[in-house]
C-alpha cells in the first residue's frame, strides 16, 4: 500500500510512525512539508527506512502534488484545515482515497458535497479523522447503534499534562488558535431530538476518572462531534460533547473570555494596532509548557433500552505518552486513528466510495481492536442507569 502524507508536524509524525512501524503491508510512504527542518527530524526517526521518502514542497501547489497523488492509494492531510477541500478535489481527480484531521465544519461541508464525484472515481473521502473530531464520533455512533432505542449519548475527551502546574494546569498539545476556537465558538448538540447550539465554556460538570486523576471537570467546546449530530439526528434524543480539564480551568478561561481577551476585534493601544486574541495566543504559547508527559482521557457513554431493559453503556480510554517511541499521548490518539483508517481504505477492508462521515463507515470494533494492539487501554462495560456508575466490575480475588 502506498501513502502520500502531507505535513511532518506532530500528528504527521505519529501517522508516519504508525504506517511504517505498525502496518505490515506499507510499501511506500511519501511525506511532504514545506519546512525542511520538520522533514529532517521525521527522516531522522526512521534512519535508513527505504519505504520513506521526504519531499519539500507547497501543499497548495496542485501541479507539484499531482504526480505524487497519482501513485498513492491514500492521500492523508495533516496540514491546516483550510487546505483540505482543494486537497480532496486533487485526490478524487487522481483516484486516491482521502482523509484529514479536519477542524472546520464549513470545510467539511464542502468536502461532503463532493460525494458524487468521489463515487464516480471509486474513492472514499473521510474528513475529520483523529481524536475529536474523529474517534469520539465513531464511538458515539457505535454506542447509539447498540441500543434498540437510544435516549442519550455523551462524549467527554481531554488531553492533559500528567503533572499539571499553574497557571492553567494545561500544556500546549496542538494549535493555540484552534484551542481558542474550541473554547469560544458555539457547540452543536441534540436536545429533545433537535440540533441546537449552546455557548462554548457552558454547562460545567464534574466527572471522575480512576486515580491518580480523581475528580475532573468537563464543559462544552466546539467541533468535537463534527458530522455526528447530523448522523444521529432522529436516532437519539440528546447528544453532547465536552472537553475534560483539571478542576478550575473552565473558570479561568471564562475570566479571560469575559475580559475580552479572546476577541478578534482590532484595538489601538499606544499607537499600535493589536487584536486581544493574538495577544492572548502569544501569552499562552509563551507561558504554558509544550513538553512533558501527557495523558488523553476519553469517556463515551450512552443510555437507552435493549430488549425492554434500561442500560448504560460506557467506553473509557486512558492513554499516556510512550517514552520508547517519543510519541505523546495526543500524537498517539490523534495520529493512530487516522493511520488505521488510511490502512482500512488502502486495503479495501472499508469499501464505501463517496464522501462519507466516518462514523457511518468505520467499524468501531475494528478501530478499538487496532488501538489496543498499539497499547491503548480500552475499557467497556454496561451498568444500570438508575445507579451510580462505578466503572467496570473488577474480578473477585
Amino acid at each position: 500500500m502506498k501513502y502520500l502524507l502531507l505535513g511532518a508536524g506532530l500528528q504527521g509524525t505519529a501517522i508516519a510512525w504508525d504506517l511504517l512501524r505498525q502496518v505490515d503491508d506499507t510499501t511506500g510512504l511519501v511525506v511532504v512539508d514545506r519546512d525542511h527542518a520538520s522533514l529532517d527530524r521525521l527522516a531522522a526517526r526512521f534512519g535508513t527506512e527505504e519505504r520513506l521518502t521526504t519531499v519539500a514542497g507547497d501543499v497548495s501547489d496542485a501541479a507539484f502534488l499531482a504526480p505524487l497523488a497519482g501513485v498513492a492509494d491514500v492521500l492523508i492531510s495533516a496540514v491546516n484545515y483550510w487546505f483540505n477541500d482543494d486537497l480532496t478535489a486533487l485526490a478524487i481527480a487522481h483516484g486516491a482515497h482521502f482523509l484529514d484531521l479536519g477542524g472546520n465544519n464549513d470545510v467539511v461541508a464542502r468536502q461532503l458535497a463532493r460525494d458524487d464525484s468521489a463515487r464516480a472515481a471509486g474513492v472514499t473521502v473521510v474528513p475529520d479523522t483523529g481524536l475529536a473530531p474523529g474517534l469520539a464520533g465513531i464511538l458515539g455512533w457505535h454506542l447509539a447503534e447498540s441500543f434498540d432505542t437510544c435516549e442519550s449519548v455523551s462524549l467527554r475527551v481531554g488531553g492533559l499534562p500528567a503533572a499539571p502546574r499553574p497557571p492553567l494546569n494545561y500544556q500546549i498539545v496542538f494549535s493555540v488558535q484552534g484551542l481558542i476556537n474550541e473554547y469560544i465558538e458555539d457547540c452543536a448538540v441534540i436536545r429533545d431530538g433537535a440540533i441546537l447550539t449552546v455557548p462554548g465554556l457552558s454547562e460545567l460538570e464534574t466527572l471522575v476518572f480512576p486515580e491518580p486523576f480523581g475528580e475532573l471537570e468537563a464543559f462544552q467546546t466546539s467541533g468535537g462531534t463534527s458530522t455526528l449530530p447530523q448522523s444521529l439526528l432522529g436516532k437519539v434524543t440528546s447528544l453532547d460533547y465536552k472537553t475534560i480539564r483539571y478542576r478550575g480551568h473552565c473558570e479561568q478561561i471564562r475570566l479571560l473570555h469575559g475580559l475580552g481577551l479572546t476577541s478578534s476585534d482590532e484595538a489601538v493601544i499606544g499607537g499600535v494596532t493589536i487584536t486581544p486574541r493574538n495577544v492572548l495566543a502569544h501569552c499562552l504559547e509563551t507561558v504554558l509548557p509544550h513538553e512533558g508527559d501527557d495523558v488523553v482521557l476519553v469517556l463515551a457513554e450512552a443510555e437507552g433500552f435493549v430488549a425492554g431493559r434500561a442500560v448504560r453503556s460506557s467506553i473509557r480510554i486512558i492513554d499516556r505518552n510512550d517514552p520508547d517511541t517519543e510519541l505523546s499521548a495526543m500524537m498517539r490518539m490523534t495520529g493512530f486513528p487516522a493511520a488505521i483508517i488510511a490502512r482500512l481504505l488502502a486495503s479495501g477492508e472499508v469499501d464505501s466510495p463517496g464522501a462519507r462521515p466516518q462514523e457511518t463507515i468505520i467499524p468501531a470494533g475494528r478501530m478499538l481492536a487496532e488501538l489496543e494492539r498499539r497499547g491503548v487501554c480500552v475499557e467497556q462495560w454496561e451498568s444500570d442507569p438508575a445507579t451510580a456508575d462505578l466503572g467496570p466490575t473488577q474480578p473477585e480475588e
